[in-house]
């Protein structure tokens, strides 16, 4: 483990002031789009995670005409736990890490759910890389419509652009695992990092931003051979599914998850400069919704009576398809753009963005933030004990 780091309890006195937007505050000029994001100041983070539609362009994830209900459970929980020798609750840690939302979801019902930063529970609130895991539902979900062959294809069957590159020779299941080889940068403090650049302009008419970007890129070890963090790789998983079922992602999304399993509200999906959903990032949607996301893993990947995802599919993607050996963090490796934790599995973006899925435990966590730096390690650690403290609350439910 890391040492724990002054910053997380020395918010806690500021915290109070950023914990709600003025009316005038709120009627202030919105901050800017594209990459300027990753530098947004705490008070323009708290207006756009909430706005996204009215900064970059989105497109509408349509929900149907009912909704999945999340009843209240009797036994509301309220747990208390200590971190870093500090005792913590609910409200202390939401004040410390400008969270928006916490839902806890046990057996299906609601045992906790607070909001913070203004946020209430119409707000929708962007996703940052929990669309990865959405994108790897919608993967699925093209192979059971046999859409996409397998996950031994490869890439270049459904990108064609991508032929003679080093992506020539990636399998999909590669794509999904982080493993293709391909050399990339991850950095959020670097604005020449790959993830601040790519898809972000039109390189080639008539090629999608994306693609034209990452055909670029040179190979730095063999498919399969090591794990990198790509956000660019889920960009380029979502032009191959929208390649490979002919529709647009939000309206796949629409279809197979948003409509059947029932979402309370409609979700917006930002888009690169050619009008191409990012695989990768930036879904908005209500605090609940996230949780249904969460809940749809849980039972399955079942929306009512229909099987949306291929049977065996929840537990092949999140299982530890690459392990972390020796990984001082919560995650002890990743699936198919799943990260996975002891007892659970979870799709988690930066800034704070996470849900949790407890398979043992029937227990699902949505947890929603406007964090001051991306991804800080120390903060991560605060958020996965927070979450083992709902957990187990939750868990003591059962025990009543």
């Amino acid at each position: 483990m890391r040492p724990p780091t002054a910053g997380f309890f020395a918010i806690v006195a500021t915290a109070a002031a950023l914990a709600a937007l003025s009316p005038a505050e709120a009627a202030s000029p919105l901050p800017p789009g594209g990459a300027a994001i990753l530098t947004w100041t705490p008070e323009q983070q708290v207006v756009g995670y909430r706005t996204m539609e009215k900064i970059t362009p989105t497109r509408v994830v349509r929900r149907g005409t009912h909704v999945h209900a999340l009843p209240m459970a009797p036994h509301p929980i309220a747990p208390h736990w200590t971190w870093q020798g500090q005792p913590m609750d609910v409200d202390r840690y939401m004040a410390a890490m400008r969270t928006s939302g916490v839902i806890v979801l046990k057996d299906g019902k609601i045992v906790l759910e607070r909001y913070g930063l203004g946020r209430t529970a119409r707000d929708r609130w962007t996703s940052f890389s929990v669309a990865k895991s959405v994108t790897s539902i919608l993967i699925g979900a093209a192979i059971k419509d046999g859409a996409i062959k397998s996950l031994d294809a490869p890439v270049t069957d459904y990108i064609p652009e991508l032929k003679g590159g080093a992506y020539q020779g990636v399998t999909v299941a590669q794509l999904l695992t982080m493993t293709s080889g391909v050399k990339w940068n991850e950095d959020y403090s670097d604005p020449n990092a790959d993830v601040a650049r790519a898809g972000v302009a039109i390189l080639e008419p008539g090629v999608d931003p994306i693609v034209s970007y990452m055909r670029r890129l040179p190979r730095a070890d063999p498919p399969g051979a090591k794990f990198v963090y790509k956000t660019g790789e889920t960009d380029l998983a979502g032009v191959l599914l929208t390649n490979a079922v002919g529709k647009t992602m939000a309206d796949y999304l629409s279809e197979k998850l948003w409509r059947p399993y029932g979402m309370e509200q409609d979700a917006v999906w930002v888009e690169d400069p050619a009008g191409h959903e990012r695989g990768g990032c930036c879904i908005s949607m209500t605090l609940r919704d996230y949780a249904r996301i969460g809940q749809f893993m849980l039972d399955g990947g079942r929306a009512g009576a229909v099987q949306v995802l291929p049977e065996g599919w929840v537990r092949d993607a999140t299982s530890l398809h690459v392990p972390f050996p020796a990984s001082p963090e919560a995650e002890k490796g990743y699936g198919y753009f799943w990260w996975i934790h002891d007892g659970a599995y979870a799709a988690e973006g930066i800034f704070g963005q996470e849900i949790f899925v407890y398979p043992k435990d029937r227990v699902v966590i949505a947890i929603n933030s406007a964090w001051l730096k991306a991804d800080d390690p120390a903060d991560w650690r605060a958020q996965a004990a927070f979450a083992e403290a709902l957990r187990a609350a939750a868990d003591k439910l059962s025990r009543l």
